[in-house]
């Protein structure tokens, strides 16, 4: 009985003793403040939007748009590697992983806090800062703007918006439509809760040029049609003291060339003031003695318009005064 007593306390001790020592690497490893980070990591090199929303939820999250925390919006990460740990007084672990993401190699430090333990046994962590990072976004001249492949729109063009994104991610911002198109600009977000800011310039393209300027050749064409001095609704003309012999006879010598500016309203442009000039052909008879001669002479005159970006990619071509 004895024997058998003793052979149990052994194998009793021998399994504590294995449980004991299972229990100690699965805290440093697995149930690590480093691992809890890892965890979190590997969620993202998944693309587990929803498992790294889980993990990063143990801290307040900052104020902003949620519209980045997108599949598309994650870096692949690659080459992942803690390279350092420290423990302040207050038990808050600073842990600092090295990767590469999207290709470019990169660091982040992210903070973790004890967070009690399961059964008693396993280390539980939270992240005492959000590891979500932060982007103010400024789009100029237009809302519009595209984000790692999303098509985004901030509430206010000129304005910075926030949005937040997973640390750490690359992202590609640009504006690509009919009429406008924006420089790409890369955002490296590595730093939690730390603002990085995006500005995308977002300006006319050589199809907004074009179509711009056929419509003010066509309205200056239409206008030349018109056989009288003073044409309706155009911007030239000309006055003559004689009596007009013959019908008048115009066409335009000189297109204004167009180039188009930002405009003070939102989805409006205009373009400024540019020179142009017209011919006019007209047989006169003079007032004093009736002898006729011709008026045939080049006549300068000046546009400007307002250009408006109506729904399916129609455009509002107005005249300015």
């Amino acid at each position: 009985m004895r024997r058998e007593i003793l052979t149990l306390s052994i194998a009793l001790g021998v399994v504590l003793a294995s449980f004991g020592a299972t229990v100690l690497i699965l805290n440093s490893t697995i149930y690590s403040a480093s691992g809890y980070v890892a965890g979190y990591l590997d969620a993202l090199g998944r693309d587990d939007v929803a498992g790294a929303l889980e993990l990063a939820s143990t801290a307040e999250a900052p104020g902003g748009s949620e519209e980045l925390l997108a599949r598309e919006a994650i870096a692949e990460l690659t080459d992942l590697q803690l390279l350092a740990e420290v423990t302040d007084a207050d038990g808050i672990h600073r842990i600092t992983f090295g990767y590469s993401a999207d290709g470019i190699a990169g660091q982040s430090e992210f903070t973790v806090a004890p967070a009690g333990a399961t059964l008693g046994l396993f280390s539980n962590w939270r992240f005492d800062t959000s590891p979500l990072g932060i982007v103010d976004v400024t789009v100029l001249n237009d809302p519009r703007f595209i984000a790692n492949g999303l098509d985004l729109e901030t509430p206010e063009q000129d304005k910075a918006a926030r949005y937040l994104a997973f640390t750490p991610t690359t992202l590609e911002l640009s504006h690509a439509t009919t009429y406008l198109s924006g420089k790409p600009v890369t955002v490296a977000v590595t730093e939690p809760s730390r603002p990085v800011t995006a500005r995308v310039e977002v300006e006319p393209n050589k199809n907004f040029v074009e179509q711009v300027q056929q419509q003010v050749d066509a309205y200056l064409d239409d206008c030349a049609t018109q056989q009288i001095l003073l044409p309706t609704g155009c911007p030239f003309g000309q006055e003559i003291r004689n009596r007009v012999a013959t019908p008048p006879s115009w066409s335009i010598v000189s297109y204004p060339i167009v180039t188009i500016s930002p405009s003070a309203a939102d989805e409006q442009w205009f373009m400024p003031r540019t020179a142009a000039t017209a011919r006019l052909v007209v047989e006169m008879q003079s007032l004093f003695d009736g002898t006729l001669s011709t008026f045939d002479e080049t006549v300068p005159f000046t546009v400007a318009y307002t250009i408006g970006l109506l729904t399916n990619d129609e455009l509002l071509v107005t005249p300015i005064p």
